[in-house]
């Protein structure tokens, strides 16, 4: 049997992926909207000033005083700011924010891996990718609602920095890419369009 034979005898599960433009186009975006909020994620983590309280800058990783004569004092003992569990909640909220900022890139990765190594497995690796960036979001809502319950005493509208809702913007990011991709690979996918016909 010649080459071209057997490739018309082999199953529709088990053929390469072949991408319209429009599927692509969107995919692209997803990709794209994805690394933006791992890296919005990664600086507001890394930076952690979260919440500003009149003279007090309250972060992931310092506890800070400001007071107009000096610079700001910056504490690594967040017990110093005298907010019963601070400390531990705030090294919870910082664990789960990395966590999620791990588990993105993990599915950054896939979702780019599957669509430039196009292969029988493509749909798969961008199906177990969106899934992560699921977990990316769980992961980061969790560190925000933990950090927003501990400070609620504190906690005004326009008290949040620029850091938290870099944060707030990368975990909404993250839930919307995820649910897009889980959604654009089930309507694309072979047995979809036969259900259709």
């Amino acid at each position: 049997m010649t080459a071209i034979g057997v490739q018309s005898h082999r199953p529709l599960g088990q053929r390469r992926p072949h991408w319209s433009f429009f599927e692509s186009f969107i995919r692209t975006l997803i990709i794209v909207c994805t690394a933006l909020a791992v890296v919005l994620s990664s600086i507001s983590i890394c930076d952690g000033h979260w919440l500003l309280d009149e003279d007090r800058l309250f972060g992931l990783w310092h506890f800070c005083t400001i007071t107009n004569q000096s610079r700001p004092h910056c504490l690594r003992d967040l017990s110093q700011a005298q907010v019963p569990g601070l400390a531990v909640g705030v090294g919870l909220a910082r664990s789960v924010g990395a966590m999620a900022v791990v588990a993105a890139i993990f599915g950054l990765e896939l979702l780019m891996v599957s669509q430039v190594c196009e292969n029988i497995y493509s749909r798969r690796k961008w199906a177990i990718g969106s899934c992560l960036l699921l977990v990316s979001f769980i992961l980061s809502s969790a560190g925000l609602l933990g950090f927003v319950i501990l400070l609620r005493n504190q906690v005004t509208l326009i008290g949040f920095t620029l850091m938290f809702w870099c944060e707030f913007t990368a975990s909404f990011l993250f839930f919307l890419n995820a649910v897009s991709g889980l959604h654009i690979n089930s309507i694309t996918q072979p047995g979809y369009q036969l259900k259709k016909l």
